[in-house]
């Protein structure tokens, strides 16, 4: 912790507003203790969400990487396979080129899942 964004609650609540903006500008963040210990923190939303993210990432890719490392070195020696033909390998087709658009093979065009390349 740090003693410059280190409050106590009762403090915080006589500021509160002061350190909602002051949390807005980059990576602000203050500490909030009762009794000396510290009990929360107080970050902008957009920090929070980022954390989060960044969480949820390290949980599902634990060894993200390594993974990057292995991905930079297959694409090097031309280990990998476009879009466009895994799409045509899971049995998907091109319907709009202007748009991208991949609809799965099927016999009925209203049935078909749709897919579209950003």
């Amino acid at each position: 912790m740090n003693s410059r964004n280190t409050l106590s609650v009762t403090e915080a609540r006589k500021k509160i507003f002061n350190i909602a903006d002051d949390v807005q500008k980059g990576s602000n963040y203050y500490f909030l203790t009762e009794r000396g210990r510290a009990k929360a923190v107080i970050m902008s939303a957009d920090e929070f969400d980022s954390w989060q993210e960044t969480m949820e990432v390290t949980r599902n890719f634990p060894n993200l990487k390594n993974d990057t490392k292995e991905a930079q070195k297959n694409y090097k020696s031309g280990n990998y396979i476009i879009l466009e033909k895994l799409l045509a390998k899971e049995g998907f087709v091109l319907v709009d080129k202007g748009k991208k658009e991949y609809v799965q093979n099927s016999n009925t065009k209203k049935r078909a899942k749709r897919f579209k390349k950003n």
